[in-house]
């Protein structure tokens, strides 16, 4: 096996017959038909949402931190003088 290769791991899950029905209802075509496809696809998902949301909360608690702010508004104010460098004369 290459270091390339992806490792399988099979894990057994119990879902009810009506969240299956309604997934399979609404899958993607590349996914209908295959549970395997989509479970693993839906998990993709999640782990990219779940990263989303933790990268959001840093980001909020950056823009709410004094220190962070108050360095943001220093280096604007140093900037300001070339913000419309470039931009033609109307």
């Amino acid at each position: 096996m290459s270091h390339n290769s992806v490792r399988t791991v099979r894990r057994s899950v119990a879902l009810s017959r009506e969240l299956v029905d309604e997934v399979l209802a609404v899958a993607p075509p590349e996914c209908a038909g295959n549970l395997n496809r989509l479970v693993a696809e839906s998990l993709r998902l999640f782990v990219a949402q779940r990263k989303a949301l933790v990268l959001e909360a840093a980001m909020a608690a950056m823009a709410a931190d004094p220190a962070i702010r108050s360095e943001n508004a220093a280096i604007a104010a140093e900037f300001a003088c070339a913000e419309m460098d470039g931009m033609a004369d109307d």
